[in-house]
């Protein structure tokens, strides 16, 4: 799907048929983000969360946060710049406090003008401590904003960085809707016109629940593992072609839908005609890149008369098996191998 503004809303359409197929069959995912953290956005995601408020005019909210951590500026504060981690937030936690109290008026100024000097993206007093006027005035002068925090130091440090981690996760959009069937995500691609959203309104009659309908946007946590979600326009809805756009929550219930979910499976749709061999047995394994995480991938034949739903429903219960140690297509190959041994003796 494209969204194209119209006025204060939008209209949605499926994009032209031979660009979907073009970007299915060569594997291209539609687009990879390279995540831009500013002091704005880190503020207005978590705010709340981890209990931020502003202090002093709203100023510096354009700098950039380059590094998904936090840092203790206390090294820097007396004077020793030398692998100073300009790029992180900076906390001021009850230790820092303390040496800047320790320190004159004049002398506390100018460590404190040194540290704002330096590019840093933004400063954070934790244990609800307020910056003393003198101070902030410098940091509004630098251009520096300031938050404070009720949080023990520590433990905003660690929520700090669990919350930046997500927001510098690569991310990418692929082409495909994303199903929960019993807690395995999958995703199913395919070219357009195939079927993919008659296999989802199928699955999501069985009791499952939806993920992302056609487009689907996936993050990568840490290098390990990858969690799915809608694009926020479309999210709760379809588009299933002759009925146009449904909303998933409205007609199947809010279980019918799930906000995010982990990529267990890719599943591809393709025309029987279309595939020279297919695989009998699953000895197999093929799998699918995803920001370089290969992903477990199964391709289905699509024929009239088969019910694409039931199947891709029978593969992602085949997946949790496997997920339990419990490979079937092996185990029927070890039988298979056992027996004609003991034929042969």
């Amino acid at each position: 799907m494209v969204e194209i503004a119209q006025g204060r809303g939008y209209i949605i359409r499926r994009m032209n048929d031979r660009v979907t197929s073009q970007a299915i069959t060569s594997g291209v995912p539609l687009r990879k983000n390279v995540p831009v953290v500013t002091v704005e956005s880190f503020y207005e995601a978590h705010a709340d969360k981890l209990h931020l408020k502003l202090e002093g005019g709203r100023v510096g909210f354009h700098r950039k946060i380059r590094e998904p951590t936090i840092n203790r500026p206390g090294l820097a504060l007396s004077g020793f710049y030398n692998y100073f981690a300009e790029k992180r937030v900076q906390v001021l936690g009850a230790a820092e406090q303390s040496y800047l109290d320790s320190l004159s008026p004049r002398a506390r100024a100018q460590r404190f003008r040194g540290l704002c000097g330096q590019k840093i993206p933004c400063l954070v007093i934790s244990r609800g401590a307020h910056l003393s006027p003198a101070l902030l005035a410098v940091a509004e002068e630098e251009q520096i904003a300031v938050f404070r925090t009720p949080m023990v130091t520590m433990r905003f440090i660690n929520a700090a960085t669990i919350a930046m981690e997500a927001d510098f996760s690569p991310t990418v959009t692929e082409f495909g809707s994303m199903v929960d069937i019993l807690g395995i995500g999958v995703l199913i691609r395919g070219q357009s016109g195939i079927g993919k959203s008659e296999a989802v309104l199928g699955l999501i009659e069985r009791g499952y629940s939806l993920v992302a309908d056609d487009v689907t946007r996936i993050k990568s946590f840490e290098g390990r593992e990858l969690i799915a979600t809608a694009p926020e326009l479309t999210r709760y809805h379809m588009e299933v072609r002759g009925i146009g756009i449904i909303n998933v929550v409205s007609i199947f219930g809010i279980g019918a839908i799930r906000i995010e979910k982990r990529l267990d499976l890719v599943v591809t749709l393709k025309d029987w005609q279309e595939l020279e061999e297919v695989d009998r047995i699953g000895l197999d394994k093929e799998s699918y890149e995803v920001l370089r995480l290969q992903v477990p991938h199964i391709m289905i034949p699509v024929r009239p008369g088969r019910d694409i739903a039931r199947l891709i429903e029978v593969a992602a219960m085949d997946q949790k098996l496997k997920g339990l140690g419990r490979n079937s297509a092996v185990e029927f190959n070890d039988k298979l191998l056992n027996l004609m041994g003991t034929k042969a003796t």
